[in-house]
């Protein structure tokens, strides 16, 4: 075991806050970082926003500037790859053989896109997946002339916003999704409608209720096949349909995996291994259960609090899941618990029609989730309704004039 030595598996946002989070706690002990991308690490919500976009330099990712690694004498190892893991040891195997052993680690080795099964649909150039700032690049390059047909697999978060920005260069775009609105899965019928009359109103044409079953094409896409033989055409296509837990290394040595790397609530998953990130799936002492959430947030958070526990500090992470948007002229923050949303109602404070509102789910009398739309500082208001669990009277939580802080229910 390498004394003092902590080391990091995963370059992006969870690894580089814990890297830095360790170095303001004062630890001063070895951090390595491996990074299997050969870039600084970069936070990931401007891909699919404001750099996809063009209206955000590839700088304005970074988590930290390549210079603040060495400054902070943090190893930084680009492109490269932990291919074994040995816990009892404390070793790890990099992809060039080389065994680096270390006291502590943390997995913060994040997530890939779910990708369509290559026996169905080929691999066909002008088909995107959207993930690192390649990616990104590659999709913008597609995307910037303007006058193209653009189909998007996948009516979520990355679909709808990849939409947005494809309008926004002068594409076609056309949005495939299964359920029968946008966003249903996590929004629900009535403001995943709401989202989608958005798209509609900016000239996204939405096929929903539809089943996608293959490409066609030689060499190049030239369109999607839809599940009774339509064929919708398409120059680029982009596949937005979820993404999977990197677990590979967990799994090998016997971690317990189980949809992520699951840990306890201060992050740790085994004997001097911790996770974080995408690929961790926390014990929430709130929820009373385990929770992965893909969320740049999250990343954010945990990152430190999982450095802090690795110090020995008590960590118990219960932070409420938080997540952004921006598409077209809508901007949004949304907070609160996922799993709690079945069986809730849904009130408003604002109006819908105008486009700047506060959507709230009601479980009984407590806010479980929160959403913003074009209203702003008004978030950690919401997030503290939902981290309290307070009931509240619901006429005061819809009245505009009444500070957040003053709707709780009067005993």
């Amino acid at each position: 075991m390498a004394e003092n030595t902590y080391l990091i598996i995963g370059g992006g946002l969870a690894g580089a806050s814990a890297a830095r989070t360790l170095r303001e706690e004062a630890f001063d002990g070895r951090v390595v970082i491996l990074a299997a991308e050969d870039e600084v690490p970069y936070i990931r919500p401007p891909l699919s926003k404001e750099y996809l976009a063009g209206k955000a330099e590839r700088s304005d990712a970074l988590v930290e500037g390549e210079d603040w690694y060495r400054e902070h004498d943090v190893e930084l190892l680009r492109d490269r790859r932990a291919v074994a893991l040995d816990v009892a040891a404390h070793e790890v195997v990099l992809d060039g053989g080389e065994r680096l052993s270390y006291a502590k680690l943390l997995l913060a080795t994040g997530a890939s896109p779910r990708r369509l099964p290559a026996a169905h649909f080929g691999e066909l150039d002008g088909v995107h997946y959207l993930r690192t700032v390649r990616d990104s690049e590659a999709l913008r390059e597609a995307l910037h002339d303007g006058g193209r047909r653009v189909v998007v697999v996948g009516a979520g978060w990355i679909g709808l916003e990849v939409a947005a920005a494809a309008r926004g260069y002068g594409n076609e775009v056309t949005v495939l999704g299964r359920e029968g609105v946008p966003l249903e899965p996590v929004l629900g019928p009535e403001l995943g409608a709401y989202f989608g009359e958005v798209h509609r109103r900016n000239g996204v044409t939405l096929r929903m209720g539809v089943d996608v079953a293959g490409f066609t094409g030689r060499g190049t896409i030239t369109g999607v096949v839809l599940g009774g033989g339509e064929v919708v055409p398409a120059d680029v296509v982009v596949v937005g349909i979820g993404a999977v837990p990197n677990t590979e290394l967990a799994r090998a040595v016997g971690l317990t995996v189980d949809n992520g790397i699951v840990v306890d609530a201060s992050l740790r998953a085994g004997n001097d291994v911790w996770a974080a990130g995408d690929v961790a799936r926390a014990f929430h002492p709130v929820l009373g259960k385990h929770l992965r959430v893909e969320h740049w947030a999250n990343a954010d958070r945990q990152g430190p609090a999982a450095a802090r526990s690795m110090l020995g500090q008590h960590i118990s992470f219960d932070r409420v899941p938080y997540f952004y948007t921006d598409q077209f002229d809508l901007g949004m923050e949304f907070s609160g618990y996922g799993d709690l949303m079945d069986d809730t109602r849904v009130v408003y404070r604002g109006d819908r029609e105008s486009g700047e509102f506060i959507a709230f789910w009601l479980a009984g009398d407590r806010v479980v989730a929160g959403m913003n739309v074009n209203v702003w500082d008004v978030n950690a208001g919401v997030e503290k309704l939902i981290a309290t669990g307070a009931p509240v009277d619901e006429a005061r939580l819809v009245d505009g004039t009444i500070a957040l802080d003053e709707v709780q229910a009067r005993q």
